[in-house]
């Protein structure tokens, strides 16, 4: 292959990355300054040129074949160590550009990363950023993230990534419902208790307890569980019994006097504790705009409040 069919074989894999980022051939003709027709002539050449299609054209969006995932992986590598090599160069401009796409537990989601995209997208005028929040895991490269926000001890294998902060749960009620039914002063105690938990799995009703050297499990019951934090949190707040609930999403509530922890001298574990990390795949050049967004949700997370700065049990 020539030189020029080289570049030519490049900028057609530019417009691929551009399309599938915009979901559109009109868009990604727009931002490229190009028509839609040219667009397309430039995907059918490559298309010609790879030997396989990469796209899946339907009435209402595009879709990327089996083939056409691997080989957008590559180009927006290619893309991405494009934009590294001429950044050390000195002649790429600097400021981070195009979308970030993260996937993010929807309760961390909802309460530690989305307070803050505001100030990041005012930062950053030229990074968007597309927030999937679902619980279940998600392939990076399969369905296209580039960070994805985990709770684990650290990254899997071939994935890098950084902590942002430490994720706690702690048992919460309000004054109101411990006056009427008791403060349980012992994790045995919370036998007698209507307790309100996830409910997703039978270990869920489990709650495990540690305090020093002794560890104590207890088989809880109530008449209320919810796979949601905020709902937990609600249900807590309407008396309806002892919650468990991540730190960060009880703390306004506990500063405010309106619920109190239980058992405040033994540390509450469960599946959903430990280090949260940002996870991206392992490369020596992680692009500007992932590199900002990182960067900047692990400044403003080292500053959240947690429970051990507080004199929780950690």
């Amino acid at each position: 292959m020539s030189t020029n069919q080289s570049i030519a074989l490049l900028n057609e894999m530019a417009v691929f990355a551009k399309v599938v980022e915009t979901g559109s051939f009109s868009e990604a003709a727009r931002q490229l300054g190009a028509t839609p027709s040219a667009v397309s002539r430039a995907i059918a050449r490559l298309e010609k040129a790879l030997g396989t299609q990469l796209l899946q054209r339907t009435t209402r969006k595009l879709r990327l074949s089996e083939s056409g995932r691997d080989i957008h992986q590559r180009c927006r590598e290619m893309l991405d160590a494009a934009q590294s090599v001429l950044a050390v160069s000195g002649g790429f401009d600097a400021a981070p550009q195009g979308q970030v796409r993260v996937s993010v537990p929807k309760a961390v989601g909802h309460y530690l990363v989305h307070p803050h995209v505001p100030d990041f997208l005012a930062a950053h005028p030229r990074v968007d950023v597309l927030l999937r929040l679902e619980d279940r895991y998600m392939d990076l490269i399969d369905e296209e993230v580039d960070l994805a926000i985990r709770i684990t001890d650290q990254p899997p294998p071939g994935l890098m990534g950084r902590r942002l902060t430490r994720i706690e749960h702690l048992l919460c009620a309000t004054p109101e419902y411990l006056a009427q039914h008791g403060t349980p002063q012992h994790p045995q105690g919370l036998k007698t208790h209507s307790c309100i938990y996830l409910g997703e799995a039978p270990g869920d009703a489990r709650w495990r307890f540690r305090r020093q050297g002794e560890r104590v499990t207890v088989e809880v019951r109530g008449r209320y569980a919810a796979n949601h934090t905020g709902v937990r949190l609600d249900a807590v707040l309407r008396h309806l019994g002892i919650g468990s609930l991540p730190y960060f999403v009880a703390r306004e509530a506990l500063a405010q006097g309106r619920i109190v922890q239980v058992l405040p001298q033994w540390s509450f574990r469960t599946h959903y504790c430990g280090d949260l990390w940002a996870l991206y795949p392992a490369t020596r050049h992680l692009p500007p705009r992932l590199g900002a967004f990182v960067n900047f949700l692990a400044e403003r997370l080292a500053r959240e409040p947690t429970m051990t700065d507080t004199g929780g049990p950690g």
